[in-house]
């Protein structure tokens, strides 16, 4: 069975590397201008030509998010940045405005176009206009189901890309008014500030100061707080319907995330295309349990089966997080037989670690002995981006992930 692309977010030139050594077909970024994530480090025109030579070398793809909805004063500056990019030769740009679209089209000829999810398609109609107008792909409404995307792909011959995993908004993707009426970061310049996961309670008007919350929970809740899309289950079935394109949502999150979901999602559908049974319950619990190691919400599949789930999500408030991302390997020393490693958060001797390597392998042991750069001996890593070295008897692949186990308190 011929698979679908596998897309994962790069918000950044290590997070881009890691999302292809760890199963990405294809990676999405953004440059330092006119992408939906402002918060997300996004790349530099010489980070964007590093990433592409780094994912084509692997015979992977990377498209540039071009994907907010512009205003006039951004149309003057539009053309020299599209001819810009043009010239670096990405597999594709992804945008959302009709205005940007005319300009690549002008500017950028030779690019394919992809239409972002900011679009809003959710029928077959809109879908082939997209396609009249010179779109290859477009990235369907996450207010879906399965039905509704399977009769798209057969009445259209358009690309067909869905998001199957990551952070939902809680209006239809990236219109919503409350981040610019609250903050005055707008969601469609790529600036939310996320207010639906603020915590409310309600305010009776003649009980000024006296709150009340949502539900049994005095801190009040998060009304509008939406769960976490994870559509696994489901990848026989977007695989039986032709489906071109699996994206995982976010350029704002960490290597370990990127790691780990590229990591299930990879077995997934490999697993699939191999052998077109249904998945065992056993596999999926293994998968599961790898994506509840991430940063994330209570998932959801959302809109797309016939079941009623609720994708709101109003009486819990935990966030999980049963790993935490401790250190990325940066080389091996093999002589001394020590793994190098960059500290992200403070790890030491006693506690019990785990490396993720490319392809989805663990390695768990209690860390011993730890030393720096010049081989004094540590007790922890401290401090942020810090050298490191580890006792390990054979090399690691770069970018392979150290992390540290957690608890959580799932509600």
């Amino acid at each position: 069975m011929q698979g679908p692309e596998l897309v994962l977010p790069a918000g950044t030139l290590e997070k881009l590397k890691t999302a292809v050594l760890f199963g990405a077909d294809a990676v999405y970024f953004a440059g330092k201008e006119f992408g939906l994530r402002a918060y997300a480090g996004n790349l530099s025109r010489a980070e964007i030509a590093e990433g592409l030579a780094f994912a084509h070398s692997r015979k992977k793809k990377a498209y540039l998010a071009v994907n907010i909805l512009a205003h006039n004063q951004d149309m003057h500056k539009l053309p020299a940045y599209l001819e810009e990019m043009a010239s670096l030769q990405p597999d594709g740009f992804i945008i959302s405005d009709l205005g940007v679209l005319r300009l690549a089209q002008k500017y950028a000829p030779s690019i394919p176009l992809t239409i972002s999810t900011q679009a809003n398609i959710s029928n077959y109609e809109a879908a082939c206009f997209f396609q009249d107008l010179g779109a290859r792909r477009i990235v369907l409404a996450r207010e879906l189901k399965l039905g509704e995307i399977e009769e798209i792909k057969k009445k259209s011959s358009v690309e067909i890309e869905i998001f199957i995993h990551g952070a939902m908004c809680v209006s239809y993707s990236g219109r919503c008014l409350l981040s610019y009426y609250m903050t005055g970061r707008s969601a469609n310049q790529g600036a939310c500030a996320h207010p639906c996961r603020y915590r409310y309670a309600l305010v009776e008007e003649k009980r000024p100061g006296e709150y009340f919350g949502i539900e049994e929970d005095e801190r009040g809740s998060y009304i509008l707080n939406s769960r976490d899309l994870c559509l696994l289950e489901y990848i026989p079935r977007l695989l039986e319907a032709g489906v071109d394109a699996l994206k995982v949502e976010g350029r704002m999150k960490s290597p370990l995330y990127l790691a780990s979901v590229a990591s299930v999602y990879r077995q997934a559908i490999d697993r699939y295309r191999e052998r077109t049974t249904p998945f065992t319950a056993e596999e999926l619990s293994v998968w599961m349990a790898e994506l509840h190691k991430t940063a994330t919400r209570p998932f959801t599949s959302a809109f797309i089966g016939e079941e009623e789930d609720r994708a709101q999500d109003i009486d819990k408030e935990e966030i999980s997080l049963r790993a935490q991302f401790c250190a990325i390997v940066t080389g091996y020393r093999e002589q001394e037989g020590l793994i190098e490693v960059e500290q992200r958060a403070n790890f030491g001797c006693g506690d019990y670690l785990e490396f993720l390597l490319p392809g989805g392998e663990l390695l768990g042991f209690v860390l011993e002995k730890l030393y720096d750069e010049d081989l004094a001996v540590l007790d922890r890593a401290r401090h942020p981006q810090q050298k490191v070295l580890i006792p390990f008897d054979h090399a690691l692949p770069e970018f392979s992930i150290l992390r540290k186990g957690g608890t959580v308190n799932q509600g």
